[in-house]
């Protein structure tokens, strides 16, 4: 491996200097610091052998991930500066136009890895200096030249890019306010104020999330699934021994990326049938009840029972999967188990009428009167916003679809399930992780490589969690926030003290809890009959330990790539900050241009306000009603009550492997299984069996009986899937799903026919 001369002096602090010899890492006096292995992987072999299948967090760890690092590669050059920067802005308005559509939708990590890779090869040959492989260009040999282009566009540049602009495309939560605001309340911040509510309000968990980097990053048993797609591509793209190895890794690729951006146009506007076949539809298109059950290919329909979809948008990572090619299998068997109780049970209460659910569509994140119709939350609200008891002794309380009440159910008792799965099943490797670290022994390998870097100073996350607090403490007073001071140090609190557990069954298991309705219970109960002070409670209770797992989980993505932790950190708070600006001016032209729709129902098959629906729904049942709806002598007592109750959810699973433990019990992710009562109750559905297929094929039949093909392959097709399918998306939204204004749909035809896609009987208009 050639070293690279030159490097940046725009940020001495972040890029010790070494020198990598191809033996080892040495510092400035030439001790070595750590020995290298040039091998991409540890020992694979069993003794007749075959390629062992890749089972433990070591075998992750060793085999998957490669070992190989070069301290002296740049890291904060010109190009990733302007890459990041740039992707930063485009990634956040592509984020912000993900909010607003009919199905939960993120921009892949994936995707802007893969632009950044592309445009971070085409600067290195087109900008002059000692990286340009021409002879002219070549020779500028200056500080600035070198900080212009210092050699090929390498891993480290590219990993510090793509945490950059990854962070910007994550919709901030304050979004969720102010969209709520201006819909339902005619309410529009002053613009200084809500700048510094989301630049406040994204910080301030980077502070707590670095603080417990400790247990949250290092140790090799918080793998983050999620991360592995990513990181191998890092790997095929910028190392390997092997050359014609290498050059078969990205023609697979690049193959399979060109494929899905051709194919994903069928699906997502020629033929939007293919996003869910339903035989069942397709033999009964007049029964209800065959749409509820078997469709679903339309938002808010169906629970899409055995349908197939060929619609990558909603199969792969970034759409309602969470994962099917990389999520461990014993994550994804607990998810599609708590599958088949979400149908039996949606189907049972409804069919009981319990909570009176046939008064109101089958799946809605709406609030609704006694008979049906839309819930005026203002109508029960004074001038401040505040609950009126007289106007709402004559308006009456509100009524959700039963689908949502058992969702809030279901994630109130996931919350209980998360707390106790991680005391008795990881708590004893929590506890010797922080053991270690404080006597100085590192276990990892990873861990191990890191250790030529300068860490970043305990200091500098305290800085940030301080700053971002005092500027959430000012913004709650000028932002007639309703909130108290009082009530933003409990919401900070509570995220400190939930943000172990949720981390780490998140880095274990691929699956992040859900804390915001305990969030909003809890606010509720403090702040009573409020629905502004619950949702700036919920925002700086919920979305501050959002945001320190999304710290720490770049900080393993940096300690998998070796990129400096102090590049970590700075990337990712000016990705945050420049997306939280950009997220606010695109929020306000999509609900300038689409308010209608945003308020309706069903909304469209290209825009949908069912995120700030669902919000706004609960800030008024929670912070208005909360005591009135969820007393225990309430409309829907048993939702709180949840939350104790899933305290006891993984104790028999437990106690079963305690004496029986070849049955696998502790496979069993039991805050998932709890979780899942609410899975289909919003959006389109049909990807769930498809995706299950897909789990039980990759994380089963190929991890384990071709192993060598999924080591190389499995992950990297998985990232070229999600890529494709969301350069794709992207292009769609504003050549014709109405992203520039103007909608162009595709003509009427058999695979495009006029109501649902799947055609199933409608039932909502």
């Amino acid at each position: 491996m050639a070293t690279q001369k030159g490097l940046s002096s725009a940020s001495p602090d972040l890029e010790p200097k070494y020198s990598f010899d191809g033996k080892g890492i040495k510092d400035e006096k030439g001790s070595v610091k750590i020995e290298s292995s040039l091998h991409d992987v540890w020992d694979d072999g069993t003794s007749d052998g075959k390629e062992r299948p890749i089972e433990t967090d070591i075998d992750i760890a060793t085999r998957l991930i490669s070992l190989e690092d070069d301290p002296t590669l740049p890291v904060m050059t010109f190009r990733t500066w302007f890459l990041g920067l740039g992707l930063s802005c485009f990634g956040a308005v592509l984020g912000q136009i993900f909010y607003f559509r009919p199905q939960t939708i993120s921009v892949s990590q994936l995707f802007l890895q893969i632009i950044a890779y592309i445009l971070g090869r085409v600067m290195s040959e087109v900008i002059p200096g000692p990286g340009n492989p021409h002879p002219k260009f070549a020779t500028r040999d200056t500080w600035l030249w070198r900080f212009m282009n210092p050699g090929p566009f390498n891993i480290k540049e590219h990993v510090a890019i793509t945490i950059f602009c990854s962070t910007a495309a994550d919709s901030a939560l304050a979004i969720s306010i102010f969209a709520a605001d201006d819909l339902y309340y005619s309410i529009s911040p002053n613009v200084a104020v809500g700048i510094f509510t989301l630049i406040g309000s994204q910080l301030i968990g980077y502070g707590l999330g670095g603080m417990m980097r400790t247990f949250l990053v290092y140790p090799t048993y918080v793998v983050y699934p999620g991360l592995l797609p990513t990181v191998q591509l890092f790997d095929a793209l910028h190392r390997g021994k092997g050359i014609f190895q290498q050059k078969k890794r990205v023609t697979f690729f690049w193959s399979v990326f060109l494929a899905i951006f051709v194919w994903e146009w069928f699906p997502e506007y020629i033929a939007p049938t293919l996003t869910g076949i339903s035989i069942f539809c397709l033999a009964n298109k007049k029964s209800a009840w065959f749409t509820r059950i078997f469709g679903g290919a339309a938002g808010n329909e169906g629970l899409g029972m055995f349908a197939f979809c060929f619609d990558w948008n909603y199969v792969g990572s970034g759409g309602g999967s969470m994962g099917a090619l990389f999520t461990p299998l014993s994550t994804q068997l607990s998810l599609y188990f708590g599958t088949m109780i979400c149908i039996i049970a949606f189907c049972a209460v409804y069919a009981r009428n319990v909570w009176h659910g046939q008064n109101f569509p089958w799946l809605s994140q709406e609030l609704f009167n006694f008979n049906g119709t839309d819930y005026n939350q203002l109508l029960i609200l004074d001038d401040n916003f505040l609950l009126d008891e007289s106007k709402l002794a004559s308006v009456g309380l509100p009524w959700f679809a039963s689908s949502q009440v058992l969702t809030k159910i279901g994630a109130n008792l996931a919350i209980g399930a998360t707390i106790t799965h991680v005391i008795i099943w990881y708590g004893r490797d929590i506890m010797d992780v922080i053991r270690r670290e404080r006597t100085g022994e590192v276990v990892d390998p990873h861990r191990q490589k890191m250790l030529v870097y300068p860490e970043v100073p305990m200091w500098w996350y305290s800085a940030v969690f301080v700053g971002s607090f005092a500027m959430a403490m000012a913004t709650i007073y000028t932002g007639g926030s309703n909130l108290p001071w009082w009530g933003l140090i409990v919401g900070v609190l509570l995220s400190a003290i939930f943000l172990p557990f949720i981390v780490t069954v998140y880095a274990v298991t691929g699956f992040n809890s859900n804390i915001q309705n305990l969030i909003q219970m809890l606010g509720a109960v403090m702040i009573p009959g409020n629905p502004q002070a619950n949702m700036y409670f919920t925002l700086y209770g919920y979305n501050t330990l959002q945001q320190a797992l999304g710290i720490v989980r770049d900080l393993k993505m940096g300690q998998y790539t070796k990129l400096p932790p102090r590049v970590t950190f700075v990337v990712q708070s000016l990705g945050a900050v420049i997306g939280g600006l950009l997220n606010y001016v695109i929020m306000k032209v999509i609900i300038t241009a689409q308010r209608e729709v945003l308020l309706d129902v069903q909304g469209t098959n290209v825009w949908s306000g069912q995120q700030v629906q669902s919000f706004n729904s609960d800030a008024i049942s929670w912070g208005a009603l909360g005591n009135k709806l969820y007393a225990p002598s309430g409309t829907y007592g048993i939702v709180p009550l949840s939350v104790i109750m899933g305290l006891a959810v993984p104790v028999p699973f437990w106690i079963l492997h305690r004496w029986f433990p070849k049955v696998g019990a502790d496979k069993v992710m039991t805050p998932i299984l709890c979780w899942t009562l609410g899975y289909l109750s919003v959006g389109i559905n049909t990807s769930v069996f498809s995706t299950f297929c897909l789990a039980v094929f990759s994380q089963y039949y190929l991890r384990r009986y071709r192993p060598r093909w999924f080591r190389k392959y499995n992950f990297l097709m998985s990232a070229a899937l999600d890529g494709g399918t969301q350069v794709m998306v992207f292009v769609y939204t504003f050549a014709v799903g109405g992203g520039s204004g103007t909608v162009r749909p595709f003509p009427i035809w058999a695979l495009n026919p006029t109501g649902n896609p799947d055609y199933c009987l409608r039932l909502s208009d």
